[in-house]
Order: structure tokens, then C-alpha cells, then sequence
């Protein structure tokens, strides 16, 4: 897979829509603060609602595919491998895949359009949390379902070596 970006760790072929986006992260002796999005930011669509999702090593949370909801993604423990596949009919990136690492190495937010399937993995042997900030609050049958393993998707979860 190529390398989309030589600051950010993004692999794979650019998805229209799909915006990734650096963060600030402000430490001193007390801790952290870890911006995700303003409403003053470029990217910023709108707010339905934040949650978060957390998944355990080994762990795969795929395919998932809104219909109107932008999400935009960000993880604020551990690291995770987020996996996009643009299946959007008409749309000129259809087909492409593109994977972006996000954690403390990669500080930064996913903003991920409706049509394009995603899901992330845990990196490494401990849990992710992910903050997802929802342009629109959860409705039923919004979202498809696709199994992570399902050759609809041409990827595949296991860990790569060399």
C-alpha cells in the first residue's frame, strides 16, 4: 500500500470526503489537553452527538456505513488502525481503501462522509478508545452493517509483517 502523507501515517489511495485532520495537544505537568473539533473548524458539519467506543486487542469494530451522518473520528487511548472503502456509486474515488493510524504518534481527526465504509482494529496489546463526534444523534437504520470479513470489502485485518 503507498503512503498518502509523509506527517501523518496514511496508507493506501486518498477517498474523496475522507479529511484527516492534525490536532493540538496542549502537556504540561498536569496532564493533557487534546482537542477533536470546534464548530469554528473547516471541517466542522454539524453536531448530533459524541460517544465513545473502546475495543479490547484482537478486537475488530467493521464494517460500518451511514447513509446521512458525517463522523469524525478520533482516538484518545492506545493506538488503532481506522480502515476506509469508499462505496459510494458515482463517487470518484469508488473502490479506494485507505487506512490511517490514529494515537499519540498520530494525533489527529477522521472525518469520514456517509457511503464510506469504516472500522478500526486495536494496535498492539492494549485497548483503544475511540471519540466519535456524530454530525446527526444515532438512528436506527441509519447504519449497514457489513462483516469485517466479507469479500465485499477487499481487506483483510490480519497483521501485515514486512
Amino acid at each position: 500500500m503507498e503512503k498518502l502523507d509523509k506527517f501523518l501515517s496514511c496508507f493506501g489511495a486518498p477517498i474523496e470526503g475522507v479529511i484527516v485532520q492534525p490536532q493540538k495537544r496542549i502537556v504540561d505537568e498536569r496532564g493533557k489537553i487534546m482537542h477533536m473539533l470546534k464548530a469554528t473548524d473547516p471541517m466542522f458539519k454539524g453536531f448530533g452527538e459524541i460517544y465513545y467506543s473502546s475495543a479490547n486487542p484482537g478486537v475488530i469494530k467493521a464494517w460500518h456505513v451511514h447513509s446521512r451522518m458525517y463522523v469524525n473520528n478520533c482516538v484518545i487511548v492506545g493506538t488503532a488502525k481506522l480502515v476506509c472503502y469508499d462505496l459510494r456509486e458515482g463517487s470518484p474515488t469508488k473502490g479506494n481503501l485507505m487506512v490511517v493510524y490514529l494515537g499519540p504518534d498520530n494525533y489527529c481527526t477522521v472525518q469520514i462522509p456517509p457511503g464510506v465504509a469504516n472500522g478500526y482494529t486495536p494496535v498492539g496489546n492494549e485497548m483503544a478508545m475511540l471519540a466519535n463526534c456524530a454530525t446527526i444523534p444515532h438512528e436506527p437504520g441509519e447504519m449497514a452493517y457489513i462483516d469485517p470479513f466479507s469479500d465485499k470489502i477487499p481487506y483483510s485485518w490480519a497483521l501485515k509483517h514486512g
